[in-house]
């Protein structure tokens, strides 16, 4: 497994993280045979959301006697009621539910505390605005929360936690189908084929989600990733909006190379699933390269955009080019140049104004990026 600091907070995470979805469907000892497998695997990462009293008593078996071995998510807000899972800001039902969930994993703290499905900017308000916020940092301040966070498929409403100065994390729907559609308040857009069939809607990355990006890189909040297969359908060719399968490797790999990702929280129904999953830390780069399947599609139409992807490389002077377009990205996206970014460019051995314009690296790109007009760009933008 390799690992990645967790933006600001500082702990260490792996790539490969573990969502909870899948295991409401198993059997509490089976989900905590899961759990054993990931932990074994090297997966620290987990996000809970579920109240469903089996999943959490299955996180609170599996972390017996081995409490460090599990950086948690665990969400505020996601409540079992009536038998049923429901999401509440009814805070007699949200405090009840909290208080259940570390009685049932028989711990004390959550490592991340995470407010539950903020999609609208109604929700948002009344949540930042109001006694959910204000029962968060409570727990913050009494140590049964590390650090804050919140779970969005909207990156309008990411950019306002982000901008709030109080959230740590954002738990995000990333994957190169989503990164393309507009912000939308209904999920479910981003689940209806007719969403990407839309003129250009598959030519480029949303600037808003760009901007998402950018803030979280320059600010050190972390992105931990939901929905990298897109619900399965990128696996397959006759769901994919790009009509081509990608592979779990390449969708892995196209979250772990957006600015500002952590980890991916993929789903696990089987053990099968699980190592499938984990076996990305030993892929080969060929194994999960996204672009040539990408850029190839009968549905894709990218043209001059970076996708950070390197097959640009070698540089015939040494320039890092994948990580200078990077960096100009982040730039643009936020139209500043935030300080955090400036040194991670000032960080490299060779910068942009180093381009001799060669165009070896514009003939390897399979995106047809005007590599050295971007270069004068970058160049231009931080001043060498």
């Amino acid at each position: 497994m390799n690992y990645r600091t967790l933006g600001r907070t500082g702990l260490q995470v792996g790539e490969i993280g573990l969502g909870c979805e899948a295991l409401v469907n198993l059997s509490m000892d089976a989900a905590a045979d899961l759990l054993d497998l990931a932990i074994d695997a090297g997966v620290n990462y987990f996000d809970l959301f579920s109240p469903e009293p089996h999943v959490r008593g299955a996180f609170g078996q599996a972390m017996q006697g081995r409490r460090e071995k599990f950086i948690l998510q665990a969400h505020i807000c996601s409540a079992w009621i009536d038998g049923q899972y429901k999401r509440t800001r009814n805070m007699d039902q949200v405090k009840a539910s909290f208080a259940d969930l570390l009685d049932r994993l028989r711990t004390s703290y959550v490592d991340v505390g995470m407010i539950h499905y903020v999609d609208q900017q109604k929700d948002f308000d009344q949540v930042f605005q109001g006694p959910v916020l204000e029962f968060t940092k409570e727990q913050k301040a009494a140590g049964t929360i590390r650090f804050l966070g919140m779970s969005t498929h909207n990156p309008r409403m990411a950019i306002q936690a982000v901008k709030t100065g109080l959230t740590d994390v954002i738990m995000f729907s990333i994957n190169p189908a989503y990164d393309m559609v507009p912000p939308n308040e209904d999920l479910n857009v981003l689940f209806e084929k007719s969403t990407y069939e839309a003129p250009d809607v598959l030519s480029r990355t949303d600037p808003e989600r760009l901007e998402l990006y950018s803030l979280c890189e320059s600010q050190g909040v972390a992105l931990t990733v939901m929905k990298p297969y897109g619900g399965g359908a990128l696996l397959n060719k006759e769901a994919s909006p790009f009509g081509a399968a990608m592979t779990v490797p390449q969708c892995l790999h196209y979250c772990l190379t957006r600015p500002g990702v952590a980890t991916v929280l993929t789903g696990a129904a089987s053990q099968e699933e699980l190592l499938q999953a984990t076996a990305y830390c030993q892929a080969s780069e060929q194994e999960r390269d996204y672009a040539q399947l990408l850029s190839s599609c009968p549905a894709h139409s990218f043209t001059d955009q970076c996708m950070y992807c390197g097959h640009c490389a070698p540089c015939a002077v040494g320039i890092d080019i994948a990580s200078v377009n990077k960096f100009a990205d982040l730039c643009g996206a936020q139209h500043m140049v935030p300080e955090t970014v400036r040194e991670h460019y000032r960080a490299l051995s060779v910068k942009a104004g180093a381009c001799i314009g060669c165009g070896q690296c514009e003939a390897r790109c399979p995106f047809g990026v005007k590599i050295a007009e971007h270069m004068q760009k970058a160049q231009a933008i931080f001043g060498e």
